[in-house]
């Protein structure tokens, strides 16, 4: 994540006026994800796209969410790579066997 997180930062400071605010970058975060919904609606659910939509790309949209999930971290300076491990952790050991057999 380190080097993603260091791309897009590189790419905010060359490219644009800064980071957003925090909450216009949630609101843009739950705008990327009703996409990603609306794609996987379409594909496993009951509603089907209109026969003049195009199907978009499943993995664009989740790229997306994690470039606006990184704007928000950098914007706080939060090393995702330090909280990603924390809950690798947590998943291998308080939660190891939660969810064997299903």
């Amino acid at each position: 994540m380190k080097d993603y997180q260091k791309q897009v930062d590189e790419w905010i400071s060359r490219d644009t006026s800064g980071y957003w605010k925090p909450l216009e970058i949630l609101a843009r975060l739950v705008e990327e994800v009703g996409e990603l919904a609306r794609e996987v609606n379409h594909r496993f659910g009951p509603k089907k796209k209109k026969v003049s939509e195009k199907d978009k790309e499943l993995g664009d949209e989740m790229a997306d969410i994690i470039m606006t999930l990184i704007c928000l971290a950098n914007s706080q300076k939060i090393d995702l790579d330090k909280h990603f491990k924390k809950m690798m952790q947590k998943l291998n050991s308080r939660d190891k066997d939660r969810w064997k057999g299903k």
